[in-house]
Order: C-alpha cells, then structure tokens, then sequence
C-alpha cells in the first residue's frame, strides 16, 4: 500500500504527465484491443500464427490514429483534469480513425472475393468501442482517484442544506475545489416531494427527527449551508439542533463581519460562530447617499478606539473624507486604529488623539483648529455593573463628556452632531442606563433651544439608540468562549434573561443612515429583531464547540440588571422613517434651561464623588430611573 501511496504522491505531484506518455498509453489501448478482439474472432491459435502479419496491418492502422490523436488534442490535456469535452475528443478521433481504417481495408482488400462477408469491418467496430472505452475509462478512473483519493485526502463528509440551484451550484463548487475540503454525501430539504429522489447522483434527505441518527450512519462530518437558504437557516433552530446533536460541524457562505446579498464561493465557506446562527434580517442601508455627504467634510469621532468608534472609523474612511479626527483615552486600541488608518487610508489626513473628552479646554482646542463637519460621539462608560460602583465617574464621563462635546459642536458650526445611546436608557434600572438617558435629555433639548432662537446655532442633534452587538468589547459570546475553552462553568445570571443583538457594522450602518439622514432633534430606535434567550445561547455555544461536559452555572443577576432590555419605555410610541429598520422615538422632551440646571447640579455633586447623593439627583431628572438589585434601590422608597 505504501508503494502505491508513493507511486500516486510521485504523480499527482507533478504538473502534468508527459504528451508522449499518454500517447503511449493509449496505443497500448490500441494493439492491445485489436489482440483481444482478433483473437477472439479467429482464435488464439491462429492469432499467434499470423502474428507478424497482422502487427504489419496494424502499423497501418495506427497511422490514423495517430493522426486523429493529434487533430482532436486527446493527448495534450492534465488527464486528472479532464472534463466530458475531453471524452467527447476521444470518441470524436477514434470514430474518425476508425472510419479511415475501414476505407483502408476497402482498398486494400478490393481485388479479393467476398470481401463484405470479411469480419474485419466489425473487428475495426469492436476495436474501436473497446479503445474509446479504455481511454475514456482510465481518465475517469484517474480523474476519480485524484479528486477523491489524493485530493481528497483528509476531506470532511459533508451533507448540503439547500437544492435546485443553490445547493446544487454550491456542490459543483465544492467538488471543484482544490485541495478538495469537503466530499458531497447527500442534501438536505424540507421539500418533501424530494424524498427518495438524488441530486448529482446523491441522495436527498428530509428535515425531521432522524435526520442526526441519518448524519451519524453517513458519518456526515460538516453540512454546508446553502447561500440562497442563508436566512432561513439561521431561523430553523430545530435543524441546526438536529445537526449539532450529530457531531457535525455547520459551515456556511458569509461571514459575520458584513452582511452580502451576494451569493459566495465555496472557497468563503467556514465553520459558523454562535454569531452566525443568530436569527436576524438582512439589513440593506442605502450607503452610496450616506457617501456623498460625507465624501469631503471633516468628521471627528470621539471613542473612536472602542468596538462601535473603532468600526465608524472604518465605514467613513471609505467615503474619503476630506479630514479625520480621532480621539479617545485607550492608548493602545487607539494606537492600532492609528497604524491601521495609516496601512489601509494612507490618502486620508487623520490625527488620533489620546485624551478625555472631559478636558474641556483640550477639546476647545481640538474644535477650533480642526472645524469638524461631523461629530460621531461614541465616547461613554457603558460597563453595568462598574458603573454601579462608580456612579460618579459614570456622571463625569458620559454626562459631562457629552455635553462638552455638544456645547463645542454649537459653538464651532458643527454641522451634525451624532450620539451613541443604547437601550438601557428606556426605563432604566441602572447609573448607566440613567447616564446615557440624561445624556439624550440633554442634547434633545439643546437642538429644541437652538430651533426656537434660545441658543445661537445651527447644529443638528441626533441620537442612535441600539442594543447588544455581537464581537463588542464585553460582549456576552467573547467571555463564554473563553470560559468554554478553559473548560466551564459558562456563568448565566438568570436562566430568562434574554437579550437584543446585532452585528457591528450593521449597527454602525443604521448608525450613519440615521445620522446623515437625520434633521435634528431625533432619537432613532433601531429594530433589532428577536431577543435570544442567554441560557439558550450558551448551551448552543457549548454543543458547538463540541465540548459536551462544560456546564452552564447560574449566578443570579447583577446590580443594576434586567431580565429584558426595553427598546422604548411604555409612555413612547415611534413614527416611521427612511428606513423600516429605524423608527423614530417619541420621548418627553425637557426644557432646555431646566436641562441645564440640573445637569449643572448633578455634574457638581459627582465631583465631591457622593455615590449616593449623585444617583439622587440622577433619579430626580429620570423619574422612571428605578434600581434593580442594586444599593440604591433605597432611593426609590
């Protein structure tokens, strides 16, 4: 065996097999056809008698061949390579070569009697059969031992979700590959007029309850997704179960860094992250618009190191801004955000800034000399549980940090001033949901002040609201793949708390749209499609990493957790707008000096670092702010 390995390593290695040897090969096929067949015809006897007379008949014989071999290229292709235009060659020159020997043994046999009673004529017939299909199947065979034996060596056993043209094309795909990664075994549907019926020779399977005992007797390693049936994948978390309870791997067409209406290659196949079985929508933002306004203005971005900054930075750069400026208080991040702009945007002036956003003098500084356009402000504390144990630093940063923000953008002719909010701002039981609530307070009521005269500006002031995205710093999936791979518990607070996610640069889309398209005064309420429960999303996690034994422990909640995150409290309503994915919210706006008054308060007595006294304050201007498992829910008696 190991002879044979080394006879098909030293030839599969090679480029192609040399023209002389195929050539060889197949006028072996030749006289060795007309042996078999002459002898049978006339007996082995007298075919060892009339041996040499017939090897000279045959010399003749090969001249066509010869030459049929040549016209039609049979020799001159990578026989692992050939295709059925290959094969139709062959029969096309041996036909021909045949159809030439006969008029040669026409002519050469005319002055003899009973020359059509002669079996000769159907020796060339026989011969010619037999030739064509010793050629043709040796190509196959090699083509066959190539594509499933050497190439496919080490190729997982897949099944295909998805037919018709979908998964059919993808099969084609997949078998075109090489290195051979997957070896097509069957396909999957839930169409049941399929059942018992095969696509490209193999077998097509319904989606119902034994389809794992079906995976696990085909000893099926991966099932490859369907790029048409995408969607619905991710939707049928049934089938992905039946799947996960097999041992399978699941591979699909896209990634989860952007969403592609386009149907992928199989090359982009890969093995799915608990990120790609997410149900969630296509999202289709109308980005050529968003491009022409940006294209040329000056944008400043604050958090511009963080996972939401770090991903504006990048969908802008593409628009060719005439100027960017980036500023954050991460050192490091930003130092990667600076040599990536540098690698990936040598064209674009950016200045990366470490700094606070609390500096206000800094920031005055910062305004005057670049005169931004665009002020993207993702800058803000968001950790729960930290900020509520340090509720005044909460205040410090995302309160006071905006509204320096704000107050310079009005000040500097800033065109459109865009604000990062989240979720945990709508009824909010926590000092950060609280923070970012006050921080929409106040520049909705600073773009009213500027409408009706009481402010000098022209600013536009938006506000994106949105809940989880998935890869975030913090993210829930980051922490329960690494306590998988340490080996467990996965640590769940409550076994219903449940979650809103969407991918990052799908946020940060609907985040440019809203904001470009935006007319100022608006909170805009991103639809995030369906919660997922977290328990339900660790134990999916652990079935997909295969490590069974790692158990899901639960902790309870946290200070300041709910069990849900609302998107809107119960006293708004939405209006629709440019996009079916952004709804704008109707909210109590707040008088913009009483606004200030407040915030003035509040910013004063967080810089004493009075936890307590802080959160009063932030309760008595977000009344619905009511703590949850948390210290200060005394304030709420």
């Amino acid at each position: 065996m190991s002879r044979i390995n080394k006879l098909t390593d030293w030839y599969f290695s090679r480029r192609a097999a040399p023209y002389w040897m195929i050539i060889l090969m197949d006028v072996a096929f030749f006289f060795g056809s007309w042996l078999i067949v002459y002898g049978f015809f006339v007996g082995y006897n007298d075919l060892m008698g009339s041996f040499w007379s017939l090897m000279r008949v045959l010399m003749l014989f090969l001249i066509p061949q010869i030459l049929f071999f040549r016209v039609f290229h049979t020799y001159s292709v990578v026989v692992r390579f050939s295709s059925f235009v290959d094969l139709l060659r062959i029969v096309y020159a041996v036909i021909c070569a045949s159809l030439v020997d006969i008029v040669i043994h026409i002519f050469t046999n005319m002055s003899k009697s009973g020359f059509f009673a002669d079996t000769r004529i159907v020796q060339i017939a026989v011969v010619a059969v037999s030739v064509i299909s010793l050629m043709v199947f040796v190509r196959i065979f090699v083509k066959y031992l190539y594509d499933y034996g050497y190439q496919s060596a080490g190729a997982k056993r897949a099944f295909i979700y998805g037919v018709m043209s979908g998964g059919v094309g993808l099969a084609k795909e997949v078998r075109n590959e090489k290195p051979a990664r997957f070896v097509v075994k069957g396909f999957i549907s839930h169409d049941k007029s399929l059942g018992y019926t095969r696509l490209l020779g193999e077998k097509v399977y319904q989606v119902d309850s034994s389809l794992p005992e079906i995976l696990e007797k085909n000893r099926i390693q991966a099932v490859l997704v369907s790029p048409l049936r995408n969607e619905v994948f991710r939707r049928d978390q049934a089938l992905q179960d039946y799947i996960l309870a097999s041992g399978a791997k699941i591979y699909m067409t896209e990634g989860v860094s952007e969403w592609s209406p386009e149907s992928p290659k199989a090359k982009t196949l890969k093995e799915v992250n608990i990120e790609d079985l997410l149900p969630r929508d296509q999202i289709d933002v109308d980005m050529a618009s968003i491009g022409e306004l940006i294209k040329g203005k000056k944008v400043l971005i604050t958090g511009s190191a963080g996972s939401i900054g770090a991903e504006l930075v990048r969908q802008i750069a593409r628009f060719g801004p005439a100027a960017m400026m980036l500023i954050d208080q991460a050192e490091t991040p930003q130092h990667d955000l600076r040599m990536e702009m540098a690698r990936d945007y040598p064209d674009i002036k950016v200045e990366t800034m470490v700094t606070s956003i609390n500096h206000s003098n800094r920031m005055d500084g910062v305004f005057s000399s670049f005169l931004p356009d665009y002020v993207f402000h993702a800058a803000a504390y968001k950790h729960v549980p930290m900020m509520e144990d340090n509720p005044t630093e909460s205040v410090l940063n995302n309160v006071h940090g905006t509204r320096v923000i704000a107050d310079l953008s009005v000040k500097y002719g800033v065109k459109k001033f865009v604000m990062i909010s989240t979720d945990k701002a709508v009824n909010p039981t926590n000092v950060m949901g609280c923070s970012k609530r006050i921080c929409e307070i106040y520049v909705q009521s600073l773009n009213k002040a500027e409408e009706e005269g009481r402010v000098e500006g022209h600013t536009q002031f938006v506000t994106t609201r949105f809940g989880n995205v998935l890869g975030s710093n913090g993210s829930v999936i980051p922490i329960f793949e690494r306590q998988i791979r340490s080996g467990g518990p996965v640590t769940v607070t409550d076994p219903n708390i449940v979650r809103y996610f969407m991918l990052i640069p799908e946020a940060c889309k609907l985040v440019l749209e809203a904001g470009t398209k935006g007319n100022g005064g608006e909170i805009f309420v991103f639809d995030m499609g369906e919660p997922v429960k977290i328990a339900t999303l660790a134990k999916r996690m652990i079935r997909l990493s295969g490590a069974d034994n790692v158990e899901i422990m639960y902790t309870g909640l946290r200070e300041g957790e709910k069990l849900y995150e609302e998107v809107l409290s119960n006293k708004e309503d939405t209006l629709p707008s440019f996009h079916d994915k952004i709804r704008i919210a109707k909210v109590r706006e707040y008088d913009y000096d009483t606004a200030c008054q407040q915030i003035d308060q509040l910013i004063a007595t967080a810089r004493t670092y009075d936890s307590m006294a802080t959160v009063r304050l932030m309760k008595e201007i977000v009344p619905e702010y009511v703590s949850n498992n948390s210290i200060y829910s005394v304030l709420d008696k």
